[in-house]
C-alpha cells in the first residue's frame, strides 16, 4: 500500500486526478456519502497514511469534507474552485498545481489515458 492516500467523491474524478499525477498513489472513492460500513472499511485502515482530500466545491462536497475533517483530523485538505465545480471538470493545470508539491505530477500536455 502507498504511504499517501487521496480521497475523492467519484469515479470520474479518480480518473481525471489519474490523469494528472505521475506516481502511483491510492485514491478512494467515497461516492459521495460516508457510511459507518466505510468508515470501517475505507478511512480507519488509512488513518496512519499521509491523506489528502480533494472533493468538489459544491455543497455535497463540503458536507463530506466537514465530515472528513472529523474522522481524519490529521489529513491534508485540497481544494478546487467553485467556477469549476467539480473535481472531474476543473482544468489539467489547474488540478496539476493543486497537487503540486503534495504529489508528483505531469506537465502540461502529457494528459495520459489511463
Amino acid at each position: 500500500m502507498e504511504d499517501k492516500v487521496l480521497i475523492v467523491e467519484g469515479k470520474n474524478d479518480r480518473k481525471r486526478v489519474k490523469e494528472v499525477l505521475n506516481e502511483p498513489v491510492e485514491i478512494i472513492c467515497t461516492y459521495g456519502t460516508l457510511s459507518d460500513e466505510k468508515l470501517e472499511t475505507l478511512i480507519l485502515p488509512i488513518e496512519d497514511h499521509d491523506v489528502f482530500i480533494l472533493v468538489d466545491a459544491d455543497e455535497a462536497g463540503e458536507s463530506l469534507r466537514k465530515q472528513l475533517k472529523r474522522e481524519l483530523p490529521n489529513s491534508t485538505h485540497l481544494y478546487t474552485k467553485k467556477e469549476y465545480g467539480q473535481v472531474e471538470t476543473t482544468p489539467f493545470e489547474y488540478l496539476a498545481d493543486v497537487l503540486r508539491g503534495h504529489f508528483e505530477v505531469k506537465e502540461t500536455g502529457q494528459e495520459s489515458k489511463f
